[in-house]
């Protein structure tokens, strides 16, 4: 079975796949020569949908929107634009794949006639899930399906076949085109060949061509015999894709902590690439698998709201639900030569971690990267080269945009399901997501400018009677040490007094005013 040590692994190995099996989560680790570069985490509790099938019910048309809402089943109906709905529209399907043009062909607009009478509400469609739902939105889905082999992408209903931008070399390009005009096919079925099928032999996508088609002929019958809504396919788990996809990549071994996982992986293997089945070692020592690696410390690292670099620089990460900000600091670095070429050294060096921590995060949508400013075009240029070439290996859509007069660079990154930051963490409810918390002397104003605005409420009725403040023990500090001559000037303007208690299960930034002969509350922070 050959036993996992790592004194072996670490002088044989440099990249290497490492997956930790835990009843709540199954987590996987790619590293090169021990950095942890890439991070994927599953749990059984959250569904995977992105890649499923499903046979659904148009609920609803929007046409300003030029969108259509639909039933798939889920918790929240499934979003889908017009122009994804008609199969043979591939346009999308075909950018996702990274499939070569020469131009982007615009997309078409719908008129709200023309999709009611093709597509009524309460009718039946097939789609597929292209991205899962992330926060208060629904997952997104689209009519032109897709089934992932280990090298090549069958498309049910298109006449599409191409090759991934992803592999440059137009040689290999070429025989590839060639293979793939000379594997028969099932009609109305397109293939892509996906870059780990650069090198790889016709028999490999004749053998990954069968399977595709037996999946897509299981799940026409699903189609036929089950009732909308319901998924007709599913994605394998997160164990079974990281097997299917890395194989034909530079990996060195597969380690794993489970026994029974261990046993399937070598299965999955045998039917994918004999040759390979070597590569799958077992873990059993004592320390977790991925503290024995130093995975987890660097996964506490990679996570930080602040990243160093080895220079002395560093990134400052702030994820919000529509875009992702990173700043460039100089920090610590004392770099030689002129102040250009030492922030020059640092926004290079920031690229290199940009695109790493992109990857670990999992992070989508818009991201906005503040470099430190550099005068020298060449340098921007160069910066921006480098991030983009970065982002080739990347899985993820990206599209990059050269750096503004503002020294921003934009850039977007395909989101399909939620980030790292959104799966592992959630919001701290002391300070309620913001990540700070209002300072003592903005609590102190706030209190007297409440305090002054009931005494003038009630300064005609209730003459006299005194209030009770409740807060927090630290804020009472505050008000105590540096504010109470304050305090002592609103008693004797408005004739009354003030009694301040205070509570250590009270929130900083809440406080209640009560009447303190009666404890009639008069405010409450809490109900505001």
């Amino acid at each position: 079975m050959g036993v996992y040590t790592y004194e072996y692994v670490k002088k044989k190995i440099k990249k290497k796949i490492v997956i930790n099996v835990e009843a709540l989560e199954v987590r996987v680790a790619i590293l090169d020569d021990s950095k942890l570069e890439d991070f994927y985490i599953e749990r059984p509790s959250e569904e995977h949908i992105v890649g499923s099938i499903f046979k659904g019910k148009i609920q609803n048309l929007e046409d300003g929107l030029q969108a259509s809402f639909i039933d798939i089943g889920m918790k929240k109906n499934a979003f889908i634009h017009y122009w994804d709905m008609v199969p043979e529209d591939a346009v999308r399907l075909e950018q996702e794949e990274g499939v070569r043009r020469s131009r982007t062909p615009k997309k078409k607009r719908y008129s709200a006639g023309e999709m009611k009478k093709r597509f009524p509400v309460g009718s039946e469609i097939i789609v597929q899930v292209t991205k899962g739902a992330i926060g208060t939105k629904g997952p997104r889905v689209t009519a032109n399906l897709s089934i992932a082999g280990r090298y090549l992408v069958m498309m049910p209903g298109s006449s599409l076949k191409g090759v991934s931008r992803k592999i440059d070399d137009d040689k290999e390009r070429l025989r590839l085109k060639k293979v793939l005009s000379r594997i028969p096919i099932p009609d109305n079925n397109g293939l892509i060949v996906r870059t780990a099928g650069a090198g790889a032999r016709k028999t490999s996508f004749a053998r990954d061509v069968r399977a595709l088609t037996h999946t897509w002929e299981e799940i026409q019958t699903r189609i036929k015999e089950l009732p909308a809504p319901c998924r007709l396919y599913a994605e394998p788990d997160l164990i079974e894709r990281v097997v299917r996809d890395s194989l034909a990549e530079d990996i060195g071994r597969f380690l794993i902590d489970s026994r029974h996982q261990y046993d399937r992986i070598k299965g999955l293997v045998a039917k994918l690439s004999r040759r390979t089945k070597n590569r799958i070692k077992i873990y059993d020592g004592d320390a977790p698998i991925f503290e024995h690696l130093d995975i987890e410390r660097q996964l506490e690292t990679a996570f930080r709201r602040r990243v160093w670099l080895k220079s002395g620089g560093y990134l400052i990460f702030d994820e919000t639900e529509a875009l992702v900000a990173i700043d460039v600091n100089t920090g610590r670095h004392k770099g030689g030569g002129t102040q250009e070429e030492s922030v020059f050294q640092v926004n290079m060096e920031a690229v290199q971690e940009i695109v790493r921590q992109l990857r670990l995060r999992n992070v989508g949508g818009l991201v906005v990267i503040d470099f430190i400013d550099m005068k020298h075009r060449r340098h921007q240029n160069s910066v921006h080269r480098t991030l983009k070439d970065g982002l080739k290996s990347d899985k993820a859509r990206t599209n990059i945009l050269p750096i503004s007069e503002l020294g921003l660079l934009e850039m977007t990154r395909q989101r399909v399901d939620e980030s790292i930051r959104q799966t592992n963490y959630t919001d701290c409810p002391y300070c309620r997501g913001r990540g700070k918390i209002k300072s003592g002397l903005s609590m102190s104003v706030e209190i007297q400018r409440r305090i002054t605005e009931i005494m003038r409420r009630l300064r005609k009725d209730n003459e006299g009677i005194p209030l009770k403040i409740i807060i927090n023990p630290t804020v009472l500090d505050r008000l105590r040490k540096e504010d109470e001559a304050l305090l002592v000037d609103i008693e004797k303007k408005f004739g009354r007094r003030l009694t301040f208690v205070a509570d250590p299960n009270m929130h900083l930034e809440d406080f209640t005013i009560s009447n303190g002969s009666t404890n009639e509350k008069l405010y409450s922070s809490v109900d505001h």
